[in-house]
C-alpha cells in the first residue's frame, strides 16, 4: 500500500495554495501538517487548501486542518478551504466542524476574501 501524499505548492499573489493529491488519513496528514505548517513559517496573507484531489479524510485529516487554521490566526493569515469533494465535506458535517472553516468554491473565490 502506497502512503504517499503528492502536494503542489502554487504562490498567487498573496496567497499561497497546497493542492494534496490523495486521501488524507492517519499514514498521510503528517505530510499535510510539514507542508502547511513551512507554509505558515513564510506568513503569506492567505493560506488556501485546495481539497479538489482529496477523496477521502478521516479524523486525523480533519484533526491537521484544524492545527493549519490555528497555526494561520496565530499568525494573523487566513485558512481558506476550496474544492471540497463531497465525502470529505460530508467528514467535515459529521463532526460539527464544517462551521469553523472558511470553504469557497474556486481560487479565484478565495482569492478575493
Amino acid at each position: 500500500m502506497n502512503h504517499e501524499i503528492v502536494i503542489d505548492q502554487q504562490t498567487i499573489g498573496d496567497m499561497v495554495v497546497l493542492r494534496p493529491a490523495g486521501d488524507i488519513d492517519m499514514a498521510r496528514s503528517s505530510t499535510v501538517r510539514k507542508a502547511v505548517s513551512e507554509v505558515v513559517r513564510v506568513r503569506p496573507a492567505k493560506l488556501v487548501m485546495d481539497l479538489t484531489s482529496v477523496e477521502y479524510m478521516d479524523s486525523s485529516g480533519i484533526a491537521t486542518l484544524i492545527e493549519g487554521l490555528q497555526s494561520s490566526m496565530r499568525n494573523k493569515m487566513k485558512f481558506v478551504l476550496v474544492g471540497v469533494t463531497p465525502k470529505v465535506r460530508s467528514a467535515f458535517e459529521i463532526t460539527k466542524l464544517i462551521g469553523m472553516f472558511t470553504i469557497c468554491a474556486n481560487i479565484d473565490d478565495a482569492a478575493k476574501i
